[in-house]
C-alpha cells in the first residue's frame, strides 16, 4: 500500500543512514557506566484487555535501552526503565503516576499508555519540568499546546483518519461509511473523517456508533451494510472492532474495511482470524519485518539481542523508536543533564532521521512524526504493504 511520503522519499538517504545507529553508539562514551543510572518511569498495561499492546511497546523500548547500556550508556550513565502495570485502569495508572512524580530520582516519564491515563496525568505535571516523553495515544486531547514538557511522537488519530480518506478519494471511492466507538477516541476519528470528506466534497453514506461493550456491533453493521458503501472506515478498537468486523463480514462478503493503527493489535487480529484478512490498516511506523529499512534493521538486531519471545510488531517497533528518540535527546543534553537541559535538547530535534523514519519537534501540541502509511492484513494476521 502507499507510503505517505512516496517511495522515492522512503528510499532517500538509505545508504547514508544504513549505519547511523551503530555509528551513533560508537560516538557515545564507551566507558563503564558510573554513578547512578538515569531513571525513567512508565505506567503501562502489562495485563488486562490491552496487555498485548503494552507488552509489545514495553519490550521494544527495553530492547533499545539494553543495546545502549551494553555500549556503556549515555555519557557513561545507564538508562533504567522502572515500569508498573496499570492493566489499562485509570485509577491504578494515576496511583502509579503520583508515585513516580513524588520520587526525586525519576528523571522523566516515558511511554506511558492510554488516552484517559494521559488526560489524568497532564494536570499533575502542568507547570513542572518533569518530561512526559512519547505517551502512547493519538488523541488531540493528549497534545496540550501550552506544555513544553510533553513530547508526542506518533501521528495523531486525525492524521491517520485523514490519510485513510485521502487514499479512498484518490482511488475514486465516493460512497464511504464510518463506524466509530461511542467514546472520545471514536468521536475524534469520526469528526476527522467528516472534515476530510468535506474537503473532498464527499458525503458519508452512513455514520454509526458502536458501544464500548460491542453489544450493538451486529446492529451497527446491519445499518452500514444497508447503506451500500463501497468502503467503511473503522474508528474502533478491541472488542467493538472485532464484533463489528465479524458481523460486517457475515452480512456482506468482500466489503472493504479501513482501520486505524490501534485496531491492528495481535489480540484483535487473533480474535478475528480469517475475517481480518484484507482489512487496510494505517500505521504510524514502518513495517517491522522490512529489514531493508535501516531503523527496522536496527530494531530487529536489538530485538534479537534482547532475546524477546514475542513476535516483532508495529507496536514493538514504536516502543523502540520512542526510546531511540529519547536517547538522542539525552545525548544532546550533555554529560550532566537536568530536566531543563533535556527539554531544551528535545525541542532541538528538528530533522532527526533514524533511517527511513524522520521526525522533528516543532511546538507543543503537535506530533513530532507525520509518518502514516497503509498496510493490509494478510493470512495469519501478518501485515503486508
Amino acid at each position: 500500500m502507499e507510503n505517505r511520503y512516496g517511495p522515492a522519499r522512503a528510499r532517500r538517504g538509505f545508504l547514508r543512514h544504513a549505519a547511523a545507529w551503530s555509528a551513533g553508539l560508537a560516538a557515545w562514551p564507551l566507558a563503564r557506566a558510573q554513578g547512578e543510572a538515569l531513571l525513567l518511569a512508565q505506567s503501562i498495561a502489562l495485563s488486562g484487555p490491552l496487555a498485548d499492546l503494552g507488552q509489545a511497546m514495553h519490550e521494544g523500548a527495553k530492547a533499545c535501552f539494553a543495546a545502549v547500556n551494553a555500549q556503556g550508556g549515555i555519557h557513561g550513565r545507564r538508562i533504567e526503565l522502572m515500569t508498573r502495570d496499570d492493566a489499562y485502569d485509570v485509577k491504578r495508572a494515576v496511583e502509579n503516576l503520583k508515585t513516580f512524580i513524588a520520587d526525586p530520582k525519576v528523571f522523566a516519564l516515558f511511554n506511558c499508555m492510554g488516552t484517559p491515563m494521559i488526560e489524568a496525568l497532564l494536570p499533575l505535571i502542568k507547570g513542572s519540568e518533569l518530561p512526559c516523553f512519547a505517551p502512547f495515544t493519538g488523541a488531540t486531547s493528549a497534545r496540550p499546546a501550552d506544555m513544553r514538557n510533553v513530547f508526542n511522537i506518533r501521528a495523531s488519530y486525525p492524521e491517520e483518519a485523514e490519510r485513510l480518506i485521502e487514499h479512498l478519494a484518490t482511488i475514486g471511492i465516493r460512497k464511504i461509511a464510518v463506524a466509530y466507538q461511542n467514546n472520545s477516541f471514536g468521536k475524534e476519528v469520526a469528526q476527522a473523517c467528516d472534515a476530510a470528506m468535506r474537503r473532498r466534497q464527499v458525503q458519508p453514506v452512513a455514520a454509526v456508533t458502536v458501544e464500548n461493550s460491542g453489544a450493538d456491533a451486529e446492529g451497527a453493521a446491519a445499518k452500514v451494510v444497508a447503506a451500500g458503501p463501497e468502503a467503511v472506515v473503522l474508528g474502533l478498537a478491541g472488542k467493538p472492532a472485532a464484533g463489528f468486523v465479524r458481523a460486517a463480514r457475515a452480512q456482506r462478503k468482500g466489503l472493504s474495511l479501513y482501520a486505524l493503527s490501534v485496531m491492528g493489535s495481535a489480540a484483535t487480529l487473533n480474535a478475528l482470524g480469517d475475517d481480518a484478512v484484507g482489512i487496510a490498516v494505517s500505521q504510524v511506523v514502518p513495517l517491522p519485518s522490512n529489514g531493508a529499512t535501516p531503523v527496522v534493521r536496527d530494531f530487529l538486531q536489538a530485538w534479537r539481542g534482547a532475546g524477546v519471545s514475542l513476535e516483532p510488531s508495529h507496536l514493538a517497533l514504536e516502543g523502540y523508536i520512542n526510546a531511540r528518540v529519547f536517547v538522542e535527546a539525552l545525548r544532546r543534553a550533555g554529560a550532566q543533564p537536568t530536566r531543563a537541559h533535556f527539554i531544551e535538547a528535545a525541542w532541538g530535534l528538528k530533522r532527526l532521521d533514524l533511517g527511513g523514519y524522520e521526525l522533528g519537534f516543532d511546538h507543543p501540541g503537535r506530533s513530532a512524526s507525520r509518518f502514516v502509511e497503509l498496510t493490509m492484513v494478510g493470512k495469519g494476521g501478518r501485515f503486508i504493504r
